[in-house]
C-alpha cells in the first residue's frame, strides 16, 4: 500500500461523456430530463404552474412585509425601525390584541416586584395560577387531549362544593387537566387536595401549594368548604394511578369515606365526575417494586416506551379525552350528625362511587377511538 500510486483527481484518465461541448449536455442527461412539448413560433414555453392544495386557505393570512421594519431617514436612506420590530414581535406572540395583554404582563410582573399579590393561608396564589399555570397546561388539554367537557351546569357558580373524580394514567395528569377545565369554563379555582407525597417534593410541592392544592385531610377540605371553596378530592389516591392498565376503567376502594364525612358536615353538595381518556396516555404494563422502596416511592412504572426510551419515554400519548361533571348530590337533607354515623357515610361513599363507575362505562360507549 505504501508504494501504491496516487492519482490525483482530474489530472489523469480518459474524460466523461458530455465534456466535449461546453455548457451542452449529454445525450444521457438530455434522457433523464422531463418531457416539455416544443415550442411554437419559436416562444420558450414555461411549465404548467401548479397551484398550492391550501391556496384559497392562505390568501386570507396576512403575510408579513419586511419593508415595513425600515424607515426614510431625515438625510435620505433607509433606517431599521426597532419599534416596528419589536411590535411585529409581540403581535406573532400575544396575537392582534398584543398590546392589552403586553400591558397586562407588565401590569403582572411590576405587582410581582412590588408584592402587592395577595396568598391566603394555605399558600394559593390565584394571580399566578391564571396567569402562568393555567396558560402552560391550556395547549396541552385543547391541542393534545382535545377534551371534550359535558355537565358544566353542575358545577355551582358560588359557594362551597366537593368534586370527586377517578384518577388514572400513571402520572396524576388527569387532576391538573380536571382543573383547568372548571377554571376555563366555570370560572372558579378547583382546589385540590393532594397527597402528602406531593408536598415532599422540592419545587412540586410548593408550586402545588401555589396552585390552591393542600393536604388531603378532612381538616382542611372543611375548612376550604366552609369558606364556600370548590374542593377537588380523587379517593382512589395512588391505587387509581397505578394500577395496571389491564384493569383500567376499574375504580379501586374510595377509602374510608373521609371526603363524604367533610362535605355531610359543611353541608356542600357532592359532584361526581369521571374522566375517560387519562388511562391510556401512561400504559402502565409493570412496576419496579424494589427501587420504588428504595426511592420512597409508591411505585416505578414501566410502560411500552419508559424507561427503554429514556426522558421520551414521558411524553404522554395523545389519547382523546371525555370528562363529565354529573348531577350533584345533596347533603343538608341529611341529619346534622349524619357523619358520624359509619353506615350513612359508607352508602353515601357507594353511592358516589357507584355514579362514576356507570357514567365512565356510558362515556367508553360514547368515544369512537381512543386517539380520536
Amino acid at each position: 500500500m505504501a508504494d501504491a500510486e496516487v492519482i490525483p483527481l482530474g489530472t489523469r484518465g480518459r474524460p466523461g461523456r458530455g465534456t466535449g461541448r461546453r455548457g451542452t449536455p449529454s445525450s444521457a442527461a438530455r434522457s433523464l430530463a422531463p418531457k416539455v412539448p416544443p415550442a411554437r413560433s419559436g416562444r420558450r414555453v414555461d411549465p404548467p404552474v401548479v397551484p398550492h392544495p391550501r391556496a384559497e386557505e392562505l390568501a386570507d393570512v396576512p403575510s408579513f412585509d419586511p419593508d415595513a421594519l425600515f424607515v426614510e431617514r431625515p438625510g435620505g436612506g433607509q433606517g431599521f425601525d426597532v419599534a416596528a420590530a419589536i411590535a411585529a414581535a409581540a403581535r406573532e406572540v400575544f396575537g392582534d390584541e398584543w398590546e392589552r395583554r403586553l400591558a397586562e404582563l407588565l401590569a403582572f410582573g411590576r405587582r410581582r416586584l412590588t408584592g402587592d399579590y395577595t396568598v391566603d393561608e394555605f399558600g394559593f396564589d390565584p394571580e399566578l395560577t391564571s396567569t402562568f399555570t393555567m396558560a402552560a397546561l391550556r395547549p396541552l388539554a385543547e391541542r393534545w387531549f382535545r377534551i371534550d367537557v359535558r355537565g358544566l351546569d353542575n358545577i355551582p357558580d358560588t359557594g362551597g362544593a366537593l368534586v370527586v373524580a377517578n384518577h388514572s394514567g400513571t402520572v396524576p395528569l388527569d387532576a391538573l387537566m380536571t382543573g383547568l377545565v372548571v377554571h376555563d369554563h366555570a370560572q372558579r379555582h378547583l382546589r385540590m387536595l393532594g397527597a402528602d407525597l406531593v408536598f415532599r417534593l422540592p419545587f412540586v410541592g410548593q408550586l402545588a401549594r401555589r396552585a390552591g392544592a393542600t393536604l388531603a385531610c378532612t381538616e382542611d377540605a372543611e375548612r376550604m368548604l366552609g369558606q364556600g371553596e370548590l374542593v377537588g378530592v380523587w379517593p382512589e389516591g395512588f391505587k387509581g394511578i397505578g394500577k395496571p392498565f389491564k384493569e383500567r376503567y376499574t375504580l379501586q376502594r374510595f377509602g374510608r369515606g373521609g371526603f363524604v364525612s367533610a362535605a355531610l358536615r359543611t353541608r356542600v353538595p357532592i359532584v361526581p365526575c369521571s374522566i375517560v381518556g387519562a388511562e391510556e396516555i401512561y400504559p402502565l404494563v409493570g412496576n419496579l417494586p424494589t427501587l420504588a422502596r428504595l426511592l420512597g416511592a409508591p411505585y416505578i412504572p414501566v410502560t411500552p416506551f419508559f424507561p427503554w426510551l429514556g426522558p421520551l419515554g414521558m411524553i404522554p400519548l395523545p389519547s382523546k379525552w371525555l370528562i363529565e361533571f354529573g348531577e350533584p348530590i345533596r347533603t343538608d337533607a341529611y341529619a346534622v350528625d349524619a357523619a358520624d354515623e359509619p353506615m350513612t357515610v359508607f352508602n353515601l361513599t357507594d353511592q358516589v362511587r357507584e355514579t362514576i363507575q356507570q357514567t365512565l362505562y356510558s362515556l367508553l360507549m360514547q368515544r369512537r377511538n381512543v386517539f380520536f
